[in-house]
């Protein structure tokens, strides 16, 4: 139940190219990726014939045998003898597609009868040119940024070490008319990775205060010219004369991707870098927390109480199943849960009778808090349930899952009690999806790819890494939970989501995998509903951001395409997406939980 260590690189590839040491760019690839590849070069003139580096190729497959001990470092058996050895590697690069592409400064470049220009100006893949010595391990790292079109990848380089020490230099100039806009996106992606601290200096000689500031630093990072990709400089003025003059090791890193307009704020690339941490850090697997014993001994030492809530509407063919896996597996066996109870959104079916013979509370939530008007929604059973449940952590798994297993509920309460930091939970799972009679195993899901999971990256990058944000198996912590307002319908678990992250920062919000999860597919037309109304509560909580009116009454009505008789006619249908205020603003809630006002 560790925290994943965050992998920023995985693959980087290093040539051994006879006849030039490559131990500094094999220590940092060590350091910095996962997986490291090495391939073999030789170079042969030419006006000789390839043949002639037979004994070379020997030489390094031997070399690369020595090389490759442990399970990080692995080599291509086949050894590139070439009259154009970099022309070759480019090649290579393009088949494994290796995320950081580590050469030794200078004596590589040459023996590969390349120059710095020529790399840079169309870099295979993203490059790091190292100039050591490079020890094995990375104490003390400084990371000079401005901002710039290769902030990002510097950024991802000097995480990858996991040094103790990984300091952000700020250089101000003095220089009027130099732009700050670059950084501004970089400062916030700053905040958000605590583990790199923060530095400024005002200067008119940015190389010269870089090699001050780095006294005391065993690495540097930076990026190699903060020109376009066009650009024939070698490294850039600044680098070029770090590279020359500094006593740490340097690495000079240019990325492949487009560079961005020159005004354009370099966060809304480096936030994947964000998103990644988060990504590795806070997201499980389901089978991490089957040992249910222990969770109950973490639930008994920490000394909260755990409610699930079952929100239901006419799902008298799976709810009965749902209770007794559940309560079987995490109430009569172990006593992981304190209470189930079913919150019914008035079926018309026998839903409430299945759930009452089977010794749950059961109540319908349109008769709960009636001085506040009844509501249709899940999301206003959502809301209400926290009116009658009574446990510190709230679990809600959906009604209609056929393939019902306790890892639905396990899964999301586990990274809950083993993280104190953790206020809410966000169950993903593949999703399979019945067309024409076939399955097709990962076609579900189709409001979260079209809808939610687009209009997050757009205006909520930082939540692009939660994989279904729409799911409804989920939970948090009551604390948290009764200080949120609740959207009454279909965006109620985005409102969350957002309102989660705004309120307790990413790191309060986790995800797990809950294998697969089999349920009844909606028609498309209640797919465009749920859209609808996703869109609504996404531009609500931009307005309540930006304090702007966007929606206006207009846009809370839906017009419906129908198809009747051989024809078609429109049909509009009200779906205004309301919220529900933080449930400890309710007087009856206080009441009842015995808050002070």
């Amino acid at each position: 139940m560790k925290k994943n260590k965050v992998d920023y690189i995985r693959t980087a590839l290093v040539p051994v190219v006879h006849g030039c040491d490559c131990h500094s760019a094999l220590n940092a690839a060590l350091r910095l990726a996962a997986d490291v590849i090495l391939i073999g070069v030789v170079y042969v003139p030419q006006h000789e014939s390839l043949s002639t580096g037979a004994y070379q190729a020997r030489q390094v497959r031997r070399l690369l045998r020595e090389l490759s001990a442990g399970p990080q470092v692995r080599y291509k058996a086949e050894v590139q003898v070439s009259h154009t050895p970099w022309h070759d590697l480019v090649k290579v690069i393009a088949e494994d597609e290796p995320d950081l592409l580590l050469l030794e400064w200078k004596c590589q470049l040459d023996a590969l009868h390349v120059t710095a220009a020529e790399v840079l100006t169309r870099p295979p893949c993203d490059v790091a040119l190292v100039r050591g010595p490079v020890e094995a391990e990375f104490k003390h790292v400084l990371l000079p940024l401005r901002g710039g079109p290769h902030a990002e990848l510097t950024l991802r380089v000097g995480l990858s070490t996991h040094a103790a020490d990984i300091t952000a230099l700020h250089l101000t100039p003095k220089h009027d008319g130099e732009s700050e806009v670059p950084f501004r996106g970089l400062a916030q992606i700053l905040k958000s990775l605590p583990e790199v601290k923060t530095r400024s200096a005002v200067t008119t000689d940015p190389a010269q205060t870089i090699i001050e500031q780095a006294q005391h630093s065993d690495l540097i990072v930076m990026g190699a010219t903060a020109q376009p990709m066009r650009s024939k400089v070698s490294l850039g003025e600044v680098a070029d004369r770090v590279f020359q003059e500094a006593r740490a090791a340097v690495i000079a890193v240019k990325t492949r991707r487009p560079m961005p307009q020159p005004q354009e704020a370099t966060g809304s690339q480096a936030i994947s870098i964000v998103v990644d941490k988060w990504f590795a850090e806070n997201t499980y697997q389901a089978d991490e927390f089957k040992p249910l014993d222990q969770l109950v001994a973490l639930k008994e030492k920490q000394g909260v109480t755990i409610s699930l809530a079952l929100p239901a509407l006419n799902e008298e063919e799976t709810v009965g199943r749902v209770i007794r896996t559940v309560k079987h597996a995490l109430m009569d066996k172990l006593p992981l849960l304190d209470e189930i109870v079913l919150i019914d959104s008035n079926s018309i079916d026998r839903t409430r009778v299945i759930a009452q013979d089977l010794g749950l509370p059961v109540y319908i939530h349109q008769e709960l808090l009636p001085q506040l008007g009844a509501r249709r929604g899940k999301g206003e059973a959502l809301w209400k349930s926290l009116l009658v449940t009574r446990g510190d952590i709230v679990l809600w798994i959906d009604t209609d899952i056929v393939n019902i297993h306790p890892r639905f509920v396990y899964g999301v309460l586990g990274p809950m009690l083993i993280d104190p930091k953790i206020q809410f939970v966000k169950g993903f799972y593949r999703r399979p999806l019945k067309v024409d009679g076939k399955i097709q195993a990962g076609g579900g899901g189709r409001v979260t790819e079209l809808t939610a999971r687009p209009m997050l990256n757009l205006f909520y990058p930082e939540l692009s890494g939660v994989v279904q944000p729409l799911s409804g198996e989920y939970g948090g912590r009551r604390a948290a939970l009764e200080q949120l307002p609740f959207f009454s319908g279909y965006g109620v678990e985005t409102g969350l989501l957002i309102d989660v992250y705004e309120k307790y920062g990413l790191k309060a919000i986790a995800q797990v995998d809950l294998l697969e999860r089999i349920h009844h597919n909606q028609t498309l037309e209640a797919l465009s509903k749920m859209s609808f109304a996703i869109l609504q509560a996404v531009i609500h909580k931009l307005e309540r951001r930006y304090h702007l009116a966007m929606l206006e009454d207009v846009n809370k009505s839906m017009k419906l395409i129908r198809h009747k008789r051989g024809t078609y006619f429109l049909d509009v249908e009200e779906l205004a997406e309301r919220e529900r205020p933080p449930m400890i603003e309710v007087a009856d809630y206080r009441a009842r939980r015995k808050l002070a006002r």
